[in-house]
């Protein structure tokens, strides 16, 4: 019983030191799995002052939103999923949560835009962009991290050389870069052929 016992938790414990997100691993493709159209988003928790808005109407009215970014801007495939991730949290000091929106394309889930919106007198104001794509902004431990990918010539677009990872604090009214993190993803990982069981 005490083995048993044991052995669950092993398995417990192994499931989460890999389900802890973060890039200390590489993480596959240009984009996170959660960007892929019509994957079910994580349901955020209730937090104070969140508020869902209509992220799409939102980046469609914004004119620091650039005309390509809007051209990409429409449903994948035939329904009405649109390649947009929306996040929510405390990056402002707002007393609503803020919103980081990140738009893809739909055949390689690469990111074009990032993009975060602050709540100002019932109305969302653009405090963050940048289009220099690959891009991926997320929210990390309250503050903005906006990674993008780095490919070196004759990488496929699964498969980038490295990443740049940079922080975001605000301050003073804006977001403020800190000092970037660079990894170079290993070239020996995922490239050799799966042996055929019994061989």
């Amino acid at each position: 019983m005490i083995l048993a016992v044991a052995g669950i938790a092993a398995v417990g414990l192994s499931a989460t030191a890999c389900g802890a997100g973060g890039t200390g691993a590489r993480d596959e493709g240009p984009a996170h799995a959660s960007a892929v159209a019509g994957a079910a988003p994580a349901s955020p928790s209730p937090a104070a002052g969140y508020h869902r808005v209509d992220a799409v109407s939102l980046l469609k009215r914004d004119p620091a939103v650039s005309a390509a970014v809007k051209h990409e801007l429409k449903p994948c495939g035939s329904g009405d999923d649109y390649p947009v991730d929306v996040s929510y949290g405390d990056l402002t000091d707002s007393d609503r949560s803020d919103v980081v929106v990140n738009v893809l394309t739909c055949a390689d889930a690469v990111g074009i835009g990032a993009y975060v919106y602050r709540e100002s007198r019932g109305s969302y104001r653009n405090v963050f962009k940048t289009e220099e794509s690959p891009v991926y902004a997320e929210i990390d431990q309250g503050a903005l991290t906006v990674t993008k990918q780095v490919y070196s010539r004759g990488d496929p677009i699964s498969s980038p050389s490295g990443e740049d990872v940079v922080p975001y604090t605000w301050k003073a009214g804006r977001f403020v870069a800190g000092k970037p993190v660079h990894t170079d993803y290993s070239g020996a990982v995922g490239h050799e052929a799966t042996p055929v069981p019994g061989d």
